[in-house]
Order: C-alpha cells, then structure tokens, then sequence
C-alpha cells in the first residue's frame, strides 16, 4: 500500500509532514460541528436541540477531541523550536507539527462554539427575535468575536425582565 506525504513549508528548513491520518481528522472535526451550528440555525427550539446541543454534549466531545490532539502534539513534539507561550516563536512551534494545527483548531471550534450556544439561549432568555440572531451565529461560527461582538451591540434592544430573569 502506498502512502502519499503532503508537504506544508513552516519554514524553508523545517517542513511541516502533513499524512492522510491528520487531513482526515480534520476534515471529520470540521463536519462534527456543522450539525451543531446547524440546529442552533434552522431549529433552535428543537428538543433535540437543547438534548444535543444546550446540554454541553458538543463541547465534551470535543474537548476529548482537543485533548487527544494535544496529548499527539506532546507525544510527537514539534518540528522546530521548542514550545513556549512567553515568545511568538515558542507559539509558533505549537503549530509546526500537524497535531498542534489540529489542537489549536479544535480550541477555535470549541470555544466559538460555546459562544454561539450561549448566544442563543441569552437571546431565547431575553425574547430576542431568531432572525436578529441568525447573523450574528453566523459570524461566530466564522469569525468567532466579529459575532460575539455583533451579538453584544444587538442584545442591548432586548432587555431582560428581572421578574421572569
């Protein structure tokens, strides 16, 4: 069987060995959310939206996700300088080996995901209309705090009744 390496250039002296294994993680992290994203979208008061969505299910699997890319990029190490979070080539050898890519990516995912559920059960709570959300969830999933930030500014019409808070 014949194994195909794809090459990404981290530098001109340290490639970055991207294997089919690390393509196909992504790609199934990547589909894994789009459901998610996709009932808080299309069908936000649908039990099996606050069964699979607003019980934290998405965010544990993916945190499990998040730590066996991390536990890979320990294991694996990096193609360059060692890590470090004090200097930004310390930051950069985190992604110079594929699962420190896919660790970082699934940090992305999780956390904008996150958001995006609790923007919809803070505009649900404050009878905020679907479709003033739509964007802003839509911005989130793709630019996480351009969303965050839109939802920020659109909340302040929506007030919350303290009696039913």
């Amino acid at each position: 069987m014949s194994r195909t390496l794809h090459f990404c250039a981290i530098t001109k002296d340290t490639p970055m060995i991207v294997e089919p294994i690390h393509q196909t993680l992504l790609n199934l992290i990547n589909l894994s959310v789009m459901p998610a994203w996709a009932l808080l979208i299309f069908a936000p008061r649908w039990t099996w939206t606050d069964r699979l969505i607003h019980s934290g299910l998405y965010p544990v699997i993916l945190g499990l996700a998040y730590i066996g890319f991390m536990a890979g990029a320990l294991l694996w190490g990096t193609n360059s300088e060692p890590v470090s979070f004090s200097t930004v080539e310390g930051i950069a050898a985190i992604f110079t080996h594929p699962f420190g890519v896919l660790t970082a990516w699934v940090h992305y995912l999780v956390f904008d995901l996150f958001v995006g559920m609790w923007e919809a059960r803070d505009a649900r709570r404050r009878g905020m209309s679907h479709w003033a959300l739509v964007p802003c969830l839509l911005l989130t999933f793709m630019a996480g705090p351009v969303g965050l930030l839109l939802y920020f500014v659109l909340r302040r019409k929506w007030s919350i009744n303290p009696e039913t808070a």
